[in-house]
Formats: structure tokens, sequence, C-alpha cells
């Protein structure tokens, strides 16, 4: 795994909300720490509502992890583009991640632990 970044069992209850319904709420989630950014919050595809999300043609590369396809969040009143991503396929050292969707905060999208 790349010295900078850490991956943790994120303690506690977590909940995604976008344009206020839940998106998801898991006891299940995973913390990733990667040099000086802020932890992201990592839910299991499981625990998420995933017929608010619809695939995006956005994918982006990153050399510690792989590549990253991006998901918009379709609410009642906006879709929010390309506001959540998962590694489908996670390099080898992350592969904690598979499976996992993370979500931008701001813009209508909140994640916090309850």
């Amino acid at each position: 795994m790349a010295d900078h970044i850490t991956i943790r069992k994120a303690p506690g209850t977590w909940t995604v909300r976008a344009g206020g319904a839940v998106l998801g709420e898991s006891n299940d989630a995973l913390e990733l720490s990667e040099g000086s950014y802020s932890p992201v919050i990592y839910f299991p595809r499981n625990d998420i509502a995933m017929a608010f999300l619809d695939s995006s043609e956005k994918s982006t590369h990153c050399p510690h992890k792989g590549d990253a396809s991006y998901f918009s969040v379709v609410t009642k009143s906006t879709t929010l583009q390309d506001a959540a991503w998962s590694y489908e396929t996670p390099l080898e050292d992350m592969a904690r991640i598979k499976d996992h969707i993370a979500f931008y905060v701001g813009d209508g999208i909140t994640v916090e632990q309850i």
C-alpha cells in the first residue's frame, strides 16, 4: 500500500444524504486517509440506495488506487453531476475499497457520523 494512504473501519454509523433524502446508512463504512487530504468515507455499495445514482461517463486514474468510475446523484429537484465515485477494480493494495462508494461533500450532499 502507498505509504501515505491508510484505510480503516470508520467508527460508528455513517449516513449520506442528498436533496433531503437518505442515500445510505452504514455501520461498515471505511475511512480512507491520503496524505494531507481530508479523510474520505467509503460506503459499502449494498448500504447505498443505488436508485438515486446514475453512472456517469467520467473516469479518472489514481496511480495508488486505480481507475475511478463516477456517478451522478439524482434528487427530486436536481442532478448532482459526478458527485460520487467508486473503484470497481482497485489496485491490489486498495482491495478493501472495492464495492464501496464515496461522495463529494457539499453542493447538496452531506456525509456524517450519526
